[in-house]
């Protein structure tokens, strides 16, 4: 016998305990169960949750954020009106993680670049290498991308960096990029960009004060591990 949603006492269907006591005491299965709404016949809306969820456990929950729509509407149970639903809560979730993160106007160490990054980058699938600029007194002036794909000499070339440190009046710039992979330890190639750009730094007098990697959940510092120079 397939047990519903309505077949549970009232104080445990998701949407009633997110209403009672706020969303940290979900499961991610419940979350998306309030998302998806209702089953089908054969199915409780619960267990299409569970579902959903085992269907992107090798690639883990983040895997949402990047599928297509068709590939989550797929899914018994899902269709395109849920599939919309769950991918455009995604989509707030990380502008809303963005805008929180902008709310750090000043940057006293790494720690600061990461909280201001993280959540622009750590979904994506792709290097992203980008520069935050600085005033006099590291207030942020923005975080721009320079390019999109492997980080390469060839591909992060100075003059698109400090073309967009001047436009701005920056006074300082902070390197960052993202690995994909999650893992942020700096490769040979990231040392080796970061070493030219730092010499065209203190050519353009725009010092590149750290160069900030980010994984999934996790950052690695240069200056921090003494590889600035």
């Amino acid at each position: 016998m397939t047990i519903m949603v309505r077949d549970l006492p009232v104080n445990e269907r998701p949407r009633e305990k997110l209403l009672a006591s706020g969303p940290d005491g979900l499961s991610n299965t419940e979350l998306l169960a309030v998302l998806l709404r209702t089953g089908t016949h054969e199915k409780s809306v619960l267990r299409i949750a569970e579902e959903v969820l085992a269907y992107y456990k090798e690639r883990g929950l983040v895997a949402i954020a990047h599928i297509p729509a068709s590939e989550l509407a797929a899914i018994h149970g899902v269709g395109q009106a849920k599939a919309a639903t769950i991918l455009a809560a995604v989509e707030l979730g990380r502008r809303l993680a963005i805008a929180e993160a902008e709310s750090a106007e000043v940057v006293s160490g790494p720690e600061d670049v990461a909280h201001f990054a993280m959540p622009r980058f750590r979904f994506e699938q792709r290097e992203h290498f980008a520069v935050m600029l600085l005033d006099t007194k590291n207030h942020i002036l923005g975080l721009h991308d320079v390019s999109v794909g492997s980080l390469q000499a060839s591909v992060v070339h100075p003059r698109e960096v400090f073309r967009t440190a001047v436009d701005y009046a920056a006074a300082s710039m902070i390197l960052l990029h993202n690995h994909p992979s999650g893992d942020p330890t700096p490769s040979r190639e990231d040392i080796a960009v970061t070493a030219r750009l730092v010499k065209a730094g203190k050519i353009m007098d725009i010092p590149v004060l750290d160069h900030v990697i980010i994984g999934r959940n996790r950052y690695v510092s240069l200056k921090d591990k003494g590889l600035l120079s």
